[in-house]
Parts: structure tokens; C-alpha cells; sequence
């Protein structure tokens, strides 16, 4: 600790990402990460900008690819935002617009960086409890409020709520923002996108998306939210007033051909989600209990093992998975997809340590 620290540095327990062990021979089912590379389309584009015009900055406004995201989901490019990674949007998100007089709401089982941005920001919170099976009970976020979010699907659950669900709890928070974080929407999440589309745009309703997961570009580090152009204007005055710069120009280019290339998306979702199936089923004949998930993870338990001892004993194999020491899921594993092969490891693996 340094006596020129900030005070608020002085309080602050940062996020714990996944972990990116140096191992030689392992089997990586920690970080959520794609199984799968990127789209072929998208290295040949970050290929095409290796060139001397590198030494010249990005565009700070990222006008083409704001415009193929746009044209992908039907909306306006000035309903896009920009930022590096997901997880920069969402810092800009909770510093610009869930700030407010109220604490702003999100279950108290969910992505662990929202009450971390909380405590940067100085942002009062309240978290809501999921219900006895880890669902997301729109009904218990109540108002007023300084503004709502959490994933859908959630993580580390991996459950997801119907658009409908999310459809009715805007038309009960009219005068606060509402954030759904759609990470792991291409593996069997109804997206809240369509909302957004022409004149019926509700003004307090934001998504949030990344390319790392689905699209296979968590190196690249893009992430971007759509909504209400007003709101839109809000994240770029935060933006403007922290970095004009945010995305180089290889992640530019590579995100454009990523989201122009929706044959590849859909194919790598489809094996995921195929994989994820078996996986589940896989587990269940070993005693496993698992949540239904439509992300690319799976939340699973076994009933007569300590989930700390599970983790631990698949490590010793070289597997690498997620464990989480809070309350109410400490007996829970975070279980990436992988490919079928790897699976089957796992599996195995899990064999030899219940016998």
C-alpha cells in the first residue's frame, strides 16, 4: 500500500478474472472462452491492416463498424455504441448512466464486476436474491430505482428469462434505465434487440454485447451497446472524457468482418449448444445436478462432493474449470464448453475422481 493511494483505491476489491494458467497440457473450461477460432473473414481482415498506416490512429467514432452493426440488428448506427471489451462498456454504462439519487438493482448472484464498477464509481446498490432455483425473478426488482441490470443469460447460472419477462418489467421502471448484458445470447437466449428497432425504441432500454464469447475475438477486445440514440449520446460523453481512442484499428477491422460473417457464428453456436446437450446428459449419469443453461457454460454440483474438492482434484488433471467461493454456490462448478473432445475428458476425468 502506498501513502499516495486515493482513498477510494484504499477501499477497493478489484475483480478476480478467470484464470490464464501458463501449463503445458491442459484442457482450459474456465473462461468462457470459444472453443472455436474466429471467423476466417475476420484474421484475413486484422491481416489486412498490418500495414505502415498503423502509425496513424483509429477512427475514434468507428463509423464503419458502428454501421455493420447497425445494418445486422435493423437500427440506426446512432444506436451503437463502442468500447474495448464488453467490460469497458459496462464502466461507462454504471459511471453514466446508473449513477443516479437510488441504488441501482441486480441479483445478488450474477456477474461480479457490477458491484465492483459500484464501489469505483461511488454507486449505492441493492442486490436482489435469486430465487430457490437460481431464476431471475423480474417481479422482485421494485421501483423506484436508480436503474437495473444483470445478464441474460445470467452468469454464472447460465438461466435465462423470456424477452416477454423483460418487455414487462420496462413497462414498470418507465423513469429508470434498464441494462440487459447479452455476453452468451447466441447459445439459445432470446435477445432484447428487436425492442430497439424503429419508432416504438424504448428510451431506458440498453443491450450489451461482446465479441468474445459467440464471435470468438476475446483477444481483440470489442464490445458495444445498443439502445436509445439519448442514451447512446450519454455513453459517449463519458467515452470522450475518458479515451477517444478505444478500439485500434485491427479490432475495428476484425469486428466488422466478424459481424458480417453471420454463416460462422451460427455453425460454431450450433456446436456448442450440441455439445453443451451431451455434456449435461454426460454429467447426469455421474450424479451431477446441473442448471439449464442457454449460454456456453454450464453451473453444475454434485451432490456427495465439496465443489472446492472437485475443482481441485480436476486441476490435478490439468482440467480447468471455474469454482466460486460465495454463499449459496460454493458447491457449484462453471463449466465452459468445449469441444466435444475436450468434454470427454472431463468426463473421464470425472469418472476416475467420483470412483
Amino acid at each position: 500500500m502506498s501513502r499516495f493511494w486515493s482513498p477510494v483505491v484504499k477501499t477497493l476489491t478489484p475483480y478476480v478474472p478467470g484464470e490464464q494458467p501458463q501449463m503445458q497440457r491442459l484442457v482450459k473450461l474456465n473462461t468462457n472462452e470459444s472453443p472455436y477460432g474466429p471467423s476466417p473473414k475476420a484474421l484475413a481482415a486484422i491481416e489486412s491492416q498490418n500495414t505502415a498506416d498503423l502509425r496513424l490512429y483509429p477512427d475514434p467514432e468507428g463509423a464503419a463498424l458502428k454501421q455493420a452493426i447497425a445494418k445486422l440488428h435493423g437500427l440506426d448506427p446512432k444506436q451503437v455504441f463502442l468500447g474495448n471489451g464488453s467490460d469497458e462498456v459496462l464502466a461507462h454504462v454504471f459511471a453514466g448512466l446508473l449513477k443516479q439519487s437510488k441504488p441501482v438493482n441486480f441479483p445478488d448472484i450474477t456477474y461480479s464486476f457490477y458491484p465492483v464498477y459500484c464501489k469505483l464509481f461511488g454507486i449505492e446498490y441493492q442486490a436482489i436474491p435469486l430465487g430457490e432455483n437460481f431464476e431471475i425473478n423480474t417481479a422482485d426488482f421494485k421501483t423506484p430505482n436508480g436503474g437495473i441490470i444483470f445478464p441474460n443469460p445470467n452468469a454464472p447460472t447460465g438461466r435465462s428469462i423470456p424477452r416477454s419477462e423483460i418487455e414487462a418489467l420496462l413497462s414498470r421502471n418507465k423513469d429508470s434505465v434498464v441494462v440487459i448484458d447479452e455476453a452468451y445470447v447466441d447459445y439459445g437466449t432470446e435477445s432484447c434487440i428487436p425492442l430497439l428497432r424503429g419508432n416504438a425504441c424504448p428510451e431506458n432500454l440498453l443491450v450489451v454485447h461482446t465479441l468474445s464469447k459467440s464471435r470468438a475475438l476475446a483477444g481483440l477486445r470489442v464490445g458495444f451497446a445498443v439502445g436509445h440514440p439519448d442514451l447512446i449520446e450519454g455513453l459517449e460523453r463519458v467515452k470522450n472524457s475518458f479515451n477517444s481512442y478505444p478500439l485500434g484499428r485491427l479490432a475495428q477491422a476484425g469486428a466488422i468482418a466478424a459481424i458480417e460473417d453471420q454463416a460462422h457464428l451460427e455453425e460454431t453456436s450450433a456446436k456448442v449448444i450440441q455439445t453443451r446437450t451431451k455434456l449435461v446428459e454426460q454429467l447426469k449419469a455421474l450424479g451431477f445436478e446441473t442448471l439449464p443453461s442457454t449460454a456456453n457454460f454450464i453451473f453444475t454440483r454434485h451432490p456427495q462432493h465439496a465443489g472446492a474438492e472437485l475443482y481441485q482434484a480436476l486441476r490435478d488433471r490439468g482440467i480447468i474449470v471455474r469454482h466460486f467461493k460465495s454463499a449459496r454456490i460454493e458447491e457449484f462448478l462453471r463449466i465452459t464448453i468445449g469441444t466435444d473432445e475436450q468434454s470427454n475428458e472431463l468426463v473421464a476425468a470425472l469418472k476416475e475422481i467420483l470412483n
